[in-house]
């Protein structure tokens, strides 16, 4: 026999959620079947209609008429969809006649879980050690800065007058990292200084707790501990006293950062959150850098949903695309109607149990890449970026995955001050 639920503690947890919107949505649906192409999963599933996003989202309506009774083995099926079988990337609110909100749903009873103690084990690892280190990584304060030295280091022989400032106060920018990068990625730190050197920003990093713009939490509705996360950029921000903070090429950062933490604080902190994608174009608008060359393969971009469909920046994406491409090649869907890649929503970090899920779900993502043609794609989020390289992989694509910052790193013109002479 499974465990008991507490009933009570189920229905004690639903009723503050049980707005008017919330209501709406869940007695509303006709399940007219209008959200079903949207999904990847269902496309990727043979079009399984348990993969039909309104179905999904069925267990709210009977757990409200079954009064929170429901047991262990009951939460472990809701378990199994709103995590492999979703990763809450708002395509089928698109197409949703009424509007519907599938992943504000999803993200109910996923936080429903957790209060429940069901929550990926590689989220909920996460979240302890954002608690404890204040990144997702587990990196502390001295390892933070090691790597950013060495960085340092690794990169002035490249260029003059280089430099990575730390908690250098009344900086324009507060630049903000995806903790995977000083783990594993201290390349995307290098390529990052070099552009902000030849742009001749005015920059920094924190040198504490703030400096990793991710929040998983979010993905497994943990509210506290995302208000935590994002509360940690912003105090060092007020304390640098900068002007903008400015978020790596990660899709869930931005959109945590820009639209979710206003509400998780209660207020809307001054300084404006700024993607990566905005900073760069405005970059090359401006003459701050200049290009020697575009790339010449063929060239295709992935939208990611955290900062294209729920973050707006849809076109400045496809303009920067372009702009560093001589040959680029939208995909059929594209903008705020390009499909999640699968790597979203908490997948990635899920790690082994959910990668089945995941491959599986992205063969969406792959066909559109391989009818483009492309050779190059440009993906602006680390999330997307490790999800579209294992679908390289797993189908067979003649083609690469890279950041925004690799080409334009490599391909911009270095004025002759900062050019080291020859020995």
């Amino acid at each position: 026999m499974t465990a008991p639920i507490n009933a009570q503690a189920v229905m004690d947890f639903l009723k503050p959620r049980m707005g008017a919107r919330f209501k709406t949505w869940v007695n509303i649906c006709t399940h007219c079947g209008m959200c079903a192409d949207t999904c990847h999963f269902y496309l990727a599933n043979n079009k399984n209609p348990k993969m039909i996003p309104s179905y999904k989202v069925r267990f709210l309506k009977d757990i409200l008429k079954k009064k929170g009774r429901v047991d262990r083995a009951y939460l472990e099926e809701i378990y199994k969809t709103v995590y492999y079988e979703c990763n809450v990337c708002r395509r089928c609110s698109l197409y949703c006649p009424f509007g519907i909100d599938i992943a504000y749903l999803i993200y109910v009873l996923r936080a429903l879980l957790n209060s429940q103690g069901l929550a990926p084990e590689g989220l909920a690892r996460t979240v302890l050690d954002y608690k404890e280190f204040g990144n997702q990584m587990a990196i502390t304060d001295e390892e933070w800065l090691e790597t950013l030295e060495w960085c340092k280091e690794e990169t002035a022989d490249e260029l003059v007058g280089l430099d990575i400032p730390i908690d250098k106060k009344g900086a324009k920018i507060l630049y903000t990292v995806n903790a995977r990068e000083p783990k594993f990625y201290p390349q995307d730190i290098m390529e990052m200084a070099k552009i902000f050197h030849v742009a001749g920003e005015d920059w920094t990093f924190p040198s504490r707790k703030g400096w990793d713009a991710t929040n998983l939490a979010m993905f497994m509705s943990d509210t506290e501990t995302a208000r935590e996360v994002a509360s940690n950029t912003f105090k060092r921000a007020e304390e640098l006293e900068v002007k903008q903070i400015v978020v790596t090429e990660c899709g869930h950062a931005y959109r945590s950062l820009c639209y979710e933490a206003p509400l998780w604080l209660g207020y809307t902190p001054k300084q404006p959150v700024v993607h990566s994608v905005e900073l760069f174009l405005d970059y090359l608008k401006e003459g701050r850098i200049k290009l020697r060359e575009k790339l010449k393969e063929p060239t295709t971009v992935q939208d990611p949903c955290n900062i294209i469909r729920n973050g707006g920046l849809a076109e400045k994406n496809r303009l920067l695309a372009s702009m560093v491409s001589e040959d680029f090649r939208p995909m059929k869907n594209q903008g705020n109607y390009n499909f999640c890649c699968g790597g979203g929503g908490g997948a990635m970090p899920m790690g082994g149990e959910m990668k089945k899920h995941r491959l599986a779900s992205g063969k969406i993502k792959a066909e559109q890449i391989r009818e483009t043609g492309a050779k190059i794609v440009l993906v602006p989020c680390h999330n997307c970026i490790d999800q579209i390289r294992d679908l390289i992989t797993e189908y067979k694509i003649d083609a690469k995955a890279v950041h925004f910052k690799e080409v334009i790193a490599e391909h911009m013109v270095i004025p002759k001050e900062m050019t080291p002479k020859e020995d």
